[in-house]
């Protein structure tokens, strides 16, 4: 397979609406980077991989026959790559200001992190509080009862009383876009594919941390949708409740 510096992986399922807009962005802010993307399609009804073959070409379209979930979607690209950095990107992710060229470029001066996760915003300019240690169950019960003010609880698992105007170490990362070295990402055998959807993040971050570093890199923008689908959607929150266990029973932490 062919080198690149760079490759990207996004796994779709029905995401007509925010797809062009990612692919768009992404393409217009990697020109100075030299990046191939690859999506996983899992199955989409409407029409998604076919948006996507008839107007970017230059993406390598990957169909899966049923939905397999999120990280064995991204394990499908991580085997075939040969690159030295991978990203894992959200299907409603939209690249600020070259990105991944300020993330690439830190983590080549800084060869002991394995993993840099940017500072992830709302389409607005708002700071999206995402955890940044280690889920419990406590931090995952704040979660689901925010308010408009950050909880203490949330506040702890967010890291928002640390200085997080410089790049600081983090034990838990979200996979809605994440920069990973490739050959690291290869050594820990990708996302733990037990989990279909939710937590596969928490897990691969800890995973990486036991060999290398994990690392918020606030210089770098990237702006987030984010649905909180799990919320409304009962199906999706039992999902969310099983990967819960999982992580918790795997890890033996509550």
């Amino acid at each position: 397979y062919m080198y690149n510096m760079v490759t990207g992986s996004i796994v779709t399922y029905n995401n007509i609406s925010t797809i062009a807009k990612t692919l768009e962005t992404l393409f217009d802010e990697t020109q100075n980077v030299d990046f191939k993307l690859y999506v996983v399609d899992n199955g989409s009804q409407d029409g998604t991989p076919e948006y996507i073959e008839k107007n970017f070409s230059q993406v390598s379209v990957i169909r899966s026959e049923k939905n397999v979930g999120f990280g064995a979607g991204h394990n499908i690209v991580i085997n075939s790559i040969d690159s030295s950095y991978h990203a894992i990107i959200n299907p409603d992710i939209v690249l600020k200001e070259n990105a991944i060229k300020k993330m690439v470029d830190y983590m080549e001066e800084n060869t002991d992190i394995g993993l840099l996760s940017p500072r992830i915003c709302f389409p607005d300019g708002r700071d999206q509080i995402l955890g940044k240690r280690n889920p419990q169950l406590k931090y995952l019960v704040a979660s689901r009862l925010r308010g408009d003010e950050p909880s203490k609880l949330l506040r702890e698992y967010a890291m928002l009383d640390c200085d997080l105007s410089k790049p600081v170490r983090i034990e838990n990362a979200t996979g809605c876009f994440m920069l990973l070295r490739t050959d690291l990402l290869k050594k820990i055998g990708g996302f733990d594919e037990g989990y279909f959807m939710y937590f596969e993040d928490a897990d691969l971050a800890r995973r990486v941390n036991e060999v290398s570093k994990c690392v918020y890199y606030p210089h770098a923008i990237v702006n987030h949708v984010w649905g909180r689908e799990s919320k409304r959607n009962l199906k999706l929150m039992c999902v969310h409740i099983d990967s819960m266990f999982r992580y918790f029973c795997k890890w033996k932490t509550i």
